[in-house]
């Protein structure tokens, strides 16, 4: 017999977003597995007996770091421990939690998946953001701008995606946003599309800078966003006007 391991979504920022299920299986942790986005006030919601890792990731981080957080996952488990594996977000949107379900499986450890709100989403409606709208976004794609360094070439086609979708939610990609602006007008995308970049979204931190394909690299540098953000481009954006609730 073997512990079970519960990937975990915690949800955007807002530790008032994580659902019940999550916290549900907080409470029976033995050991959790947590990731730098997580907040002060979520990891506060561990029990004082659990053990707590650190297990961030940061960009350039190489896929060892990966590797490590798997076999702590199975180490525990097989100590017959409940290990969390906690993760911003929701753990199957851009967050390794395919990957590690299928380390488990592979390992024969019991596991159980728990969603939470991805960042792409809740970021944007706390922005006044709605990425589907009746009339302005029939469709919406969600993109990581910084894919594995291990990839020889690009499987996002963004020249393709310019005009493929309504509403374009990019997360990682503020490093690359300018060239990912050029490559979206080299795909037929207006260069007055309205874009958004979102900053520390859903938290107390939380910033929104607006422009459009053309402008918003230099107000992004202007403004000193940095990561953790994420990008919204699309007629959407300018909902945010008249649906922005937060003052």
């Amino acid at each position: 017999m073997t512990g079970r391991v519960y990937i975990v979504g915690a949800g955007p920022g807002d530790p008032k977003l994580i659902t019940l299920k999550a916290i549900e299986a907080i409470k029976k942790a033995d050991v959790v597995l947590y990731d730098r986005l997580i907040s002060k006030e979520t990891l506060a919601m561990i029990p004082k007996r659990a053990e707590k890792i650190y297990v961030g990731r940061n960009v350039g981080d190489d896929y060892k770091h990966q590797n490590t957080t798997n076999e702590l996952m199975v180490k525990f488990a097989k100590k017959k421990k409940n290990v969390i594996r906690l993760k911003g977000g929701d753990p199957f949107i851009f967050g390794r939690g395919g990957e590690e379900a299928e380390f488990l499986r592979a390992n024969k450890i019991k596991f159980e998946l728990i969603p939470g709100i991805t960042s792409g989403i809740g970021s944007a409606e706390y922005s006044g953001i709605p990425l589907t709208h009746r009339d302005h976004s029939s469709s919406v794609a969600f993109v990581t701008g910084h894919e594995d360094a291990k990839k020889t070439k690009t499987s996002v086609k963004w020249k393709k995606l310019a005009t493929s979708v309504d509403t374009i939610v990019i997360m990682m990609g503020l490093s690359r946003l300018e060239n990912i602006c050029k490559d979206l007008a080299l795909g037929g995308l207006d260069k007055k599309t309205p874009v958004a970049v979102i900053q520390n979204g859903t938290t107390s931190k939380h910033r929104m800078v607006k422009g459009n394909i053309s402008n918003i690299s230099k107000k992004v540098y202007q403004a000193r966003i940095k990561p953790p953000s994420i990008i919204v481009v699309g007629k959407v954006v300018d909902l945010s006007e008249i649906v922005g609730w937060r003052k």
